[in-house]
């Protein structure tokens, strides 16, 4: 077993909002997306959560609702069957743990998770929720918890580790991600200058020439099966 798994490729898959649009959940940047309705600066940075610390509470329980609410589609499912024959590991931008509940084994979260709480103070204080967060809800030494959601203007914790995955990459997959956020947005380049690498995306960004293997421009529920099908077949 441990001789097949040194055998086995390695493909790395950048994930962002558009493999959940498939499954009911609204992506970051669409003009009807998640954020119309709420300016980034009153829900998702440190000084909002200082300024009204239940606005940005109830904002993120509406949101962990919703991400329970929704299900894995094909896209996520295709991940997980690529592990029968590829080590596979996930770097997402999402917090919705949609590639868990496929099935999905190795799993990098950039961004955080709507699953876990932190202490406002102490970033290493972290505790599991279900349901909703109440604000009532504080750590150890009576500091408010805040979702563990990495914030804009924040370090995003996990880069390196996400960097180091990339470099040892023989496949990259990157889907439903606009490549605009950073610091995921520079994690490509880390990737070795021979790994395919290639993006599914209805609306494909613009790349710098001869970056990509191929473009699938599908949405990721049509996209992720096809080229994950491909991948199985040459084995």
């Amino acid at each position: 077993m441990f001789n097949d798994m040194l055998a086995m490729k390695r493909i790395v898959v950048l994930s962002g909002a558009g493999i959940s649009a498939d499954s009911g959940l609204q992506t970051f940047r669409d003009a009807d997306g998640l954020w119309a309705g709420y300016r980034i600066e009153d829900v998702c940075t440190p000084e909002a959560f200082a300024k009204d610390p239940q606005q940005v509470i109830d904002f993120y329980n509406m949101r962990r609702r919703q991400a329970m609410a929704a299900q894995p589609n094909a896209a996520h499912h295709s991940l997980q069957q690529l592990e029968s024959r590829y080590d596979v590991e996930i770097i997402t931008q999402n917090v919705d743990l949609l590639h868990e509940r496929a099935g999905s084994r190795k799993i990098l979260h950039l961004h955080g998770r709507l699953d876990q709480l932190r202490s406002s103070v102490d970033e290493e204080y972290i505790e599991p929720i279900e349901g909703d967060q109440s604000i009532r809800q504080l750590d150890m030494r009576l500091n408010l918890m805040r979702p563990n959601i990495v914030w804009f203007g924040e370090p995003v914790p996990e880069f390196m580790r996400a960097t180091r995955l990339m470099d040892l990459a023989e496949i990259v997959i990157v889907v439903g991600t606009s490549l605009k956020v950073y610091p995921a947005a520079s994690l490509l380049e880390y990737a070795r200058p021979r790994t395919e690498i290639y993006l599914v995306d209805p609306n494909p960004p613009e790349a710098p020439p001869g970056l990509l293997t191929d473009v699938i421009a599908k949405r990721a529920s049509e996209g992720v099966p096809e080229l994950v099908e491909m991948l199985l077949a040459r084995g």
